[in-house]
């Protein structure tokens, strides 16, 4: 029976295991399960087999937790209140466990004084090689646990013998395991000795003290058997040497190993510990199941006894003991015998070093990879237990992706990148300043624990009467909040949240006339206080705020900023009602579920306690405890790093159901910004509508963003059956947009890794800023902006490029030029149409025209986007990312421009310079880009164009 042990009577069989005492050794278990204890059966072993000591490791509680459904009471309990990582309920059970069997084995632990009685937990095997990990769990779990008959399990690698010596200084017993070599026991025995004698050194005592040494058996002669019976096959010369060595090798390795111990025990250093009262450090015998059907069930355990050992029996063989196992002192016998065999081992060199090096690894391995099936297997009952109160996702992907990825997962879980992650190692990406823009991963956590200032945020709004707010931002400060006030709505009873990003003059003046100018509180949002449009529009709206006032206006103003900034400065000199900080390590697009997201959210009556602490599930699910195959975030990000760059699939289609449609700027922003640099990376392509399989190359990856009941979209499972990989994601209710936005911040953050580069900076954006400023300075110094002359003109229509892409599209008229850009779409390419105007109802209805007539014409993928919110979005993709866009940019003259006070320019100016350092870092780029500027009315220009676009690729 491999998982249980037999009820077979006492009274029918007698105990030969009870009488293991008479030699000096004890029985241990190497199981555990809770209804072994809860049902007595544990109790029962210890009273009647005489049993001594219980052990578990990974794969032990992956069959206690993993299996049936006597833990899911309790998992349901602990996910009643706000929910636990799967590593943390993982800990929860097995503790619980641990402590049970404590308390049962309390008596044996009292009766012998502390020389048995003991159950091991093992720290985590991730932590094999690293020694300061080793030892912090070791002491976390010890103080946990808190029972004095607990032993922590310590990997006996070279690593963890550091760990070992300051755990026993501390006074924590420890099971040092996995050990293979007779070199390992003796580094092992030193480690536990002079962590002796420094707590000897301290004045500590060391009589209550315990450790045993878990040296494995069966596996060596599983490794060295196979090896003789390979050189035999093979008609080794030394056949007949080699197979008399047969299933000998591992008990003479032992018995050599305790041949030590007894040298070690007689030696002054080690007399005068145990004068002291040192308890000795016990060899126990491990792996001592047999695993050779050719050898008897129970040679491992009748081959290896003698005293002040332990052997610590699987139940297979505990019952197979009980039946028919003799007893005699066996590990002092043959000892001369033993020492022939080792010396035969080396003779024939079959490499016994090198065997033990390889099972440590391998043993390690194993430990790992039964933990992740471990914690797979909590993973899947925690998210079955929540049910609604998670997300769903899923994928559906083309055998060779699904492969890949597949691959992949099992890659990351070997090499721990997701613990990593969480560790803030910037390793994981190009090693270089990632570590100082990670603090997103605890930052729904951070704000629970400081969720009052929010609470009482929205208590004062509230009281004070306002009707409006009116956030001035831009990229990562405006498009998260974006998204709230778009899915939420105007709470009942509170302001409505409007949300500025342009520095278009129409758009200015169109939201200044949407709000009371008198009753609107005003949010300014600048991570570093220094970005340009913030700043102009604070300008500005300080200005007419004052005018409708009558006063000074700073009570109707907040900040959200970075300690330390211009905005923090400009905030405390105008007397701003408050001031919220963001995280320095926080980089924008990031930043959503900080005060940049949730102060305009609380400000606009949002329930911001219940929305974090339904977030924080899903952040517990992408929890560096959860192993890629069972984190959706890692997932989802190994499946767009993967798609992208083993097969071309870098083009992110995001479909999104109409509550949270708006979703999809914000995750345009989070993609293109954080990959699209060094050439590579993902170009994320929003709002674009779905058509038929026949209109989509093979460059697309779709995201599928469902609420509620809403069904995907018919033409999608024509898609997946046509071979384009498919992720969905539903949200329960709207409530759940926090796990969306962390879901997707992970996400990105993986498949950066993958794709080699740092996700957390913007270096192609901040290209465009520099030139924006020198041309607002030009505009400053001599009143008007550097000159420009089109290459051609056609109607209201001026055509301006750099000098390569002037040349290349010269000649003709509108048609003929725009023929021209067309033409030199590719296969995988993208269509970019930027449009420097005032972001309406009419105007994106306009722009998602065009780009579907365009995607339909070239079949290729299109982005409509509108400046300048999209330069601190996928501006960056399109200069930095794959040089496969093809732009048409497109400004127009302004029917009306606002000034913007203390500044030498206006908003007109400003989004001219924008729109033209755009395009000169775009030419810098060298994309294909041409702009085409309208004067006169705007509707008849953009009508103007859209008629040429049509004939240009429709061929007329």
């Amino acid at each position: 029976m491999a998982d249980t042990i037999s009820n077979t009577s006492l009274d029918e069989v007698g105990s030969v295991l009870r009488d293991l005492e008479k030699f000096g050794q004890s029985p241990w278990l190497d199981f555990i399960q809770r209804s072994f204890t809860e049902d007595g059966s544990l109790k029962k072993l210890v009273e009647e087999d005489g049993l001594r000591g219980v052990t578990s490791n990974p794969a032990i509680f992956e069959k206690a937790i993993g299996h049936g459904t006597e833990y899911d009471p309790q998992i349901r309990k602990l996910l009643e209140g706000e929910g636990l990582s799967p590593g943390d309920l993982y800990e929860h059970l097995a503790v619980d466990d641990i402590r049970a069997a404590c308390g049962v084995l309390h008596p044996v632990f009292q009766k012998t004084k502390g020389l048995d009685g003991y159950v091991s937990l093992e720290v985590s095997p991730y932590l094999a090689f690293d020694p300061h990990g080793t030892i912090t769990e070791a002491r976390r779990l010890w103080k946990t646990v808190s029972r004095e008959n607990l032993m922590v399990k310590i990997p006996g690698t070279t690593e963890g013998c550091s760990a070992i010596r300051e755990a026993i200084a501390d006074g924590i017993n420890i099971n040092v395991t996995l050990l293979f070599s007779l070199d390992a026991y003796k580094a092992v025995l030193e480690a536990y000795i002079s962590g002796l004698e420094a707590r000897v050194g301290r004045g500590e005592d060391i009589s209550r003290l315990a450790s045993v040494a878990s040296f494995f058996v069966s596996r060596i002669d599983g490794k060295v058997d196979a090896e003789i019976d390979r050189r035999v096959k093979a008609g080794d010369p030394e056949s007949a040497a080699l197979k008399a060595l047969r299933g000998k090798v591992a008990i003479a390795n032992a018995k050599m190993a305790y041949q030590y111990y007894l040298e070690v025990k007689n030696t002054p250093r080690w007399k005068a510990l145990a004068a002291k009262g040192a308890n000795p450090q016990r060899l126990l015998w491990a792996s001592t199941g047999t695993k050779d059907k050719a050898y008897s069930d129970v040679l491992y355990v009748e081959e290896l006894i003698g005293p002040e050992t332990v052997n610590t029996i699987p139940p297979a063989t505990f019952d197979a003991f009980r039946d028919h196992g003799k007893l005699r002192e066996s590990l002092t016998e043959n000892v001369d015998e033993a020492r022939h065999v080792m010396a035969e081992v080396e003779r024939l060199s079959l490499d016994l070093d090198g065997v033990t090096a390889k099972l440590v690894k391998e043993g390690c391995a194993s430990f790992c990879v039964a933990f992740d099936e471990l914690l797979t297997a909590v993973a899947t009952k925690r998210e079955a237990v929540l049910g609604d109160r998670l997300l769903r996702f899923s994928a559906d992907l083309p055998a060779e992706i699904r492969d890949d990825v597949a691959a992949a997962e099992k890659e990351w879980s070997v090499s721990g990148i997701l613990r990593r992650i969480w560790k803030k190692d910037p390793s994981v990406w190009t090693n270089g300043p990632e570590a100082g823009w990670l603090n997103w991963l605890n930052i729904v956590q951070d704000r629970l624990w400081h969720i009052d200032e929010l609470e009482v945020l929205a208590r004062d709004v509230r009281t004070r009467g306002f009707t409006d707010i009116l956030l001035l931002g831009m990229g990562g400060s405006s498009l998260g909040p974006e998204v709230l006030a778009e899915t939420f709505g105007q709470q009942k009873g509170w302001p409505k949240l409007h949300v500025l990003d342009s520095t278009d003059p129409q758009q200015v003046t169109t939201f200044k006339n949407a709000v009371d100018l008198k009753k609107t509180l005003f949010i300014v949002a600048s991570k570093s206080g220094g970005t340009l449009e913030p700043n102009i529009l604070f300008a500005h709206f300080w200005d007419v705020a004052g005018q409708a006032l009558g006063k000074h206006p700073g009570e109707n103003f907040i900040a959200i900023t970075d300690p330390g900034s211009h905005m923090q400065k400009v905030a405390e000199e105008n007397k701003f009602w408050r001031t919220f900080f963001g995280d320095p390590k926080i980089g924008g697009r990031f930043s959503v579920l900080s005060n940049f997201g949730l102060v305009p959210a609380a400000a606009a009556g949002l329930d911001v306690r219940k929305f974090l602490k339904v977030t924080q599930l899903l952040v517990e699910s992408c929890d560096g405890s959860v192993p890629p195959a069972a984190n959706p975030g890692a997932t989802i990000g190994l499946i767009l790093g993967h798609a992208a760059k083993c097969f071309g699939r870098d083009k992110v289609t995001i479909v999104a159901s109409e509550g949270i449609a708006s979703f999809g700027a914000w995750l345009e922003q989070l993609i293109a910004e954080s990959t699209g640099k060094k050439g590579i990376g993902l170009v994320p392509i929003d709002e674009e509508e779905l058509g038929a399989p026949s209109v989509y190359g093979k460059d697309r990856v779709f995201v599928d963003l469902l609420l509620g009941d809403d069904m995907p979209d018919s033409r999608l499972g024509a898609l997946r059956e046509a071979g384009a990989p498919v992720i969905t994601v539903r949200l329960a209710e709207p409530a759940q947009l926090g796990q969306a936005f962390f879901l997707f911040e992970f996400a990105t953050a993986v498949a950066g890794a993958v794709l080699g580069i740092d996700p957390f900076d913007q270096p192609d954006v901040e290209f465009s800023k520099v030139e924006t400023r020198k041309l607002t300075s030009a505009y400053a110094e001599k009143g008007s902006l550097p000159a420009e002359t089109p290459f051609a003109k056609d109607g209201s229509l001026s055509f301006y490029a750099d000098e390569k892409n002037a040349k290349a599209l010269e000649g003709g008229d509108a048609v003929a030029i725009l023929k021209k850009l067309f033409g030199q779409v590719k296969p995988g390419d993208y269509v970019g149409l930027l449009a420097y105007i005032e972001r309406d109802s009419k105007t994106r209805d306009w722009a998602q025209a065009v780009r579907m007539e365009l995607r339909d014409a070239l079949k290729v993928a299109t982005a409509a986007e509108f400046g300048p919110r999209f330069l601190h979005s996928t501006g960056q993709a399109y200069k930095g990312g794959p040089d496969s866009g093809v732009f048409l940019q497109v400004t127009a003259t302004d029917a009306a421009d606002v000034p913007v006070p203390g500044h030498g320019y206006s908003f007109s100016v400003v989004k001219a310079a924008q729109a033209r350092g755009d395009f000169e870092v775009l030419a810098a780029r060298g994309r294909r880009a041409l702009r085409v500027h309208i004067d006169g009315p705007l509707a008849e220009g953009l009508k103007s164009l859209a008629t040429a676009i049509h004939k240009a690729v429709a061929g007329e």
